[in-house]
């Protein structure tokens, strides 16, 4: 491994571990202290607005309905979703967030765009493409490396 390798490398792996506890650490401060990182991001992936079939998340979340399941009978004790039955057919059930859900979807939104703010100021254009660029490859590597298209994909 050559020098550039090896600090990529490095600045790869401080960057993905550094995320996890940074998200972990504000939301332990925060008003959401009862939330995990999963969990948010189950809340995420529900969305603010529309409220969504289980298998629509599971699918975004790449996670089996039984996981999904599990994690939003969590959340709903928590009092950051809800199901709701579909008035034409009775037997579909739908998740959204509550108002509390609505709120810690908010709170990661910024903390997600202060992290690209931060991560683009004093780029160029060029520079901005380039960064986007890269990281579009590396996201492409693993996903077909990796077969991340698919449900609870192996891990590494």
């Amino acid at each position: 491994m050559d020098r550039s390798e090896h600090v990529l490398n490095e600045l790869l792996v401080d960057i993905f571990n550094d995320i996890l506890q940074i998200e972990q650490q504000a939301l332990k401060r925060g008003e959401l202290s009862d939330l995990s990182v999963t969990e948010i991001h189950t809340i995420e992936a529900i969305g603010e607005y529309i409220p969504r079939n289980m298998s629509e998340v599971a699918n975004d979340l790449k996670i089996t309905l039984g996981t999904l399941t599990t994690a939003i009978n969590k959340l709903i004790k928590k009092g950051y979703v809800e199901r709701e039955r579909v008035e034409e057919d009775r037997r579909v059930v739908k998740v959204k967030l509550t108002k509390k859900g609505k709120l810690a979807y908010k709170v990661h939104q910024k903390f997600h765009g202060d992290m690209i703010k931060e991560t683009i100021n004093g780029l160029t254009e060029e520079e901005e493409e380039i960064l986007i660029t890269s990281l579009e490859k590396l996201n492409n590597f693993f996903k077909d490396r990796y077969n991340l298209n698919n449900k609870e994909s192996s891990n590494v």
